[in-house]
């Protein structure tokens, strides 16, 4: 996929002003930052423009402050763990988006392979408006740009997408190889090719699931959207999370992944518990056989086996949402068995896996495989709406002419 969109590679960093679109927006306590996941994922491509010389500018938006400078959400605050992974100084520029002249002057007078940090781009309503007026704004403070945040792609904002029109632009390293795990997954993959879906509700993912049965071979529907789709084919589920007005939806999805020759593979036993609580009594059964009174809350051994069985047979893996509620011990068991099946696929060779979403994320770590798949994307939303097969702006904005 790399030949569709420009890389690092091919602009002239060599003393030159590089305005690099990051994803700062992290988690912050008491001034300090809490997770420093996305700022380690921008260390290769920060350090790249430095070795030639060139300034790091530093892009991004932190929170939703919704078009006004806000104090709590000034992007000062992570300077310090910015400058903690790169291992490199790091300036901050309390930029007026309305007149970047001293911005502008400060990145002047910043010597040669600097790294500054301009203020929240949402200091200014036109950056969610995708303002071009903003956006020629940035722009005369840089010479090149580069975008390092896919997790900000599926946003049209000017920082994202119209500012990368009106300099060269390429995507930087953590972008490049988050585009070209996603090809993998299911642009041009190996097949057979697997999807896991899980998560709490089916009205949330329909156009995954929709695109989904176009490109799979198999589709593992899990945790609280199963039940839904268990409910849409006759069987009782209790007192299970449902969206029974969904059923029609969900035989719609089942009519069109049967025409697609992708298999939909639900949970053939369940964990049932009557609390919704950490080690609460439960009791497995068949989902022909569920206590009127209960609440599937995991998957079933049976389950697990027949998910395990394809996972065996795929190439390609692509996961999205945890099978059961796996905050809570012992509902965490169907998704932890999963992902550490699939992370022994994988490290022996036979299986290319992307995963991604928050609570997918997290599943990942509590099982402690997270370093263990192929790639595992933090972008959240944009990670969900590439899944959808919807395009996205700050990546279409990057592509060869």
């Amino acid at each position: 996929m790399s030949d569709s969109f420009k890389t690092l590679d091919e602009l002239d960093l060599g003393n030159k002003r590089v305005l690099l679109r990051a994803d700062l927006n992290v988690p912050v306590a008491n001034g300090r930052v809490t997770d420093a996941t996305r700022i380690e994922r921008l260390v290769p491509t920060i350090r790249e423009i430095v070795k030639k010389d060139g300034k790091a500018i530093l892009l991004s938006h932190f929170g939703r402050p919704k078009g006004k400078a806000d104090a709590q959400f000034s992007l000062e605050q992570v300077c310090e763990a910015v400058a903690n992974e790169t291992g490199h100084p790091v300036g901050f520029i309390a930029t007026d988006w309305n007149d970047v002249s001293g911005a502008r002057a400060a990145i002047a007078d910043a010597p040669a392979g600097s790294v500054l940090v301009l203020e929240n781009t949402r200091f200014h309503p036109g950056e969610e408006d995708n303002d071009v007026e903003l956006a020629k704004r940035m722009a005369s403070l840089g010479d090149v740009y580069v975008n390092d945040a896919f997790s900000a792609a599926h946003r049209a904002h000017a920082s994202t997408e119209a500012l990368a029109r009106l300099l060269p632009a390429a995507a930087g390293l953590a972008m490049q190889a988050e585009l070209e795990a996603l090809e993998a997954g299911l642009g041009k993959p190996r097949k057979p090719v697997v999807a896991i879906v899980g998560g709490a509700k089916v009205s949330s993912k329909i156009d995954l699931l929709e695109n989904l049965v176009t490109k799979v071979d198999g589709l593992v529907i899990g945790g609280g959207m199963a039940n839904t789709f268990l409910f849409a084919q006759g069987y009782g589920v209790g007192k299970s999370l449902c969206e029974k007005d969904l059923d029609e939806t969900a035989r719609r999805i089942m009519e069109k992944a049967e025409k697609a020759n992708c298999a939909i593979i639900l949970p053939i036993d369940a964990v049932v518990s009557w609390h919704f609580k950490a080690n609460a009594p439960t009791r497995l059964y068949g989902v022909d056989a569920i206590d009127p009174d209960g609440m599937i809350l995991d998957i079933g051994p049976s389950s697990i086996e027949r998910i395990t069985g394809a996972i065996d047979d795929a190439h390609t893996l692509v996961w999205n949402g945890p099978v059961g509620a796996f905050e809570m011990e012992p509902f965490d068991a169907g998704t932890v068995a999963i992902a550490k099946h699939v992370a022994k696929r994988t490290h022996d060779g036979h299986l290319v896996s992307v995963a991604g979403g928050g609570d997918t994320v997290s599943a990942l770590a509590h099982a402690g495989v997270k370093d263990k798949l192929t790639y595992v994307s933090t972008a959240g939303g944009a990670f969900l709406e590439w899944m959808e097969g919807k395009p996205l702006p700050g990546v279409e904005a990057l592509k060869k002419a």
